[in-house]
């Protein structure tokens, strides 16, 4: 799984703009399964099993990164942007990026502080406030490598560090990719789809189209969900902790979760021994959301890894909780069709 997420990781997928991370997909996947592309980009893998199922299962993680598109350039060669997904631009400031299908390398500048005034060194910066620089001398030279409506990615900064933890631009939701290539490697008992799916982070378009075609009884979607376990948070607010197991969501802001998938989660993990936890606000969201209300109505779960500064350049998780939710995930599909 380790080797999947790292090469995930590395690759440059902001929504609307997955075809990287989808043919990485591909290649692995090799003929394990069927392959479809729909016309949206998801990649949909049918992975025949031992037996043919009563109920039809759908397995999803979305494939697309939060990131920043340009929007126009600027007479000194600059470039301005808008985000893609839900980016803080506190989190912009001062990072190297890559721009356009060339992967040109720039920095997100902003005004120096010195310059600011005092009312607007007390206001949260915008993405209006904030430009890229490509190193070019003017316009001109800028329209030669980069036009409006080409992406920009945070720049791919994959680490290890401390015991067991992970840093990178992506977690959300290359984690989920890579723990589900790792349960599609493994041949399933009955068949199942795979849904790799596009554009979460701009309203859940790929999982309505998804699940549309699919037409699943059920689904278990694998995510990442925001841990705030940091100094000077504690109790419920911190929502889940890293370390602390696979999240299991009772509610967020687009779903709410089936409420026997949700008991069954806990109390098999509790049989089997693995790590579990629950999410403590009611926030957030993923593809539940647009998955629970396709066609007549689907059961759903989300099984997430907690990661702490979601959506920005550096999300941090632990090895442990992939483990926990690939474990999770896998019993809960053998569970489901015992339904």
């Amino acid at each position: 799984m380790l080797k999947h997420l790292e090469a995930l990781c590395r690759l440059c997928g902001t929504s609307g703009n997955e075809q990287d991370v989808r043919a990485y997909i591909q290649q692995t996947i090799g003929d394990l399964g069927t392959c479809t592309v729909d016309p949206l980009g998801n990649l949909l893998v049918l992975r025949k099993g031992r037996k043919r199922p009563e109920k039809t299962l759908m397995l999803s993680a979305h494939m697309d990164e939060v990131g920043m598109i340009v929007t126009s350039i600027r007479s000194d060669g600059s470039l301005t942007f808008g985000a893609v997904g839900g980016v803080d631009p506190f989190v912009m400031i001062g990072r190297q990026v890559l721009v356009g299908d060339a992967t040109l390398p720039g920095v997100i500048g902003a005004k120096a502080v010195h310059k600011l005034s005092a009312a607007q060194r007390d206001q949260a910066p915008t993405c209006d406030a904030l430009s890229i620089d490509i190193g070019a001398v003017d316009a001109e030279q800028a329209k030669r490598y980069v036009r409006p409506g080409d992406f920009v990615h945070f720049l791919p900064n994959y680490r290890s560090m401390g015991d067991g933890m992970i840093a990178s631009k992506a977690l959300d939701d290359r984690a989920g990719c890579a723990i589900l290539l790792d349960l599609l490697e493994q041949e399933p008992e009955y068949d199942t789809w795979f849904a790799f799916l596009v554009q979460e982070e701009v309203g859940l378009r790929g999982a309505m189209a998804a699940a549309y075609t699919i037409a699943p009884d059920y689904a278990i979607v694998l995510e990442t969900t925001t841990a705030s376990d940091i100094p000077d948070v504690s109790g419920a607010k911190q929502v889940c902790r890293v370390g602390g197991g696979a999240v299991v969501s009772f509610m967020d802001r687009s779903t709410l979760y089936d409420r026997e998938l949700y008991r069954l989660a806990f109390d098999t993990a509790q049989r089997e021994q693995i790590p579990v936890q629950t999410k403590t606000m009611i926030a957030g969201g993923n593809d539940s959301g647009a998955i629970h209300i396709s066609g007549k109505g689907v059961r759903t779960l989300a099984i997430s890894a907690p990661c702490r500064y979601l959506h920005s350049p550096s999300c941090v998780l632990a090895y442990k909780d992939l483990c926990a939710c690939e474990q999770l995930a896998g019993a809960m599909r053998k569970e489901i069709h015992q339904l």
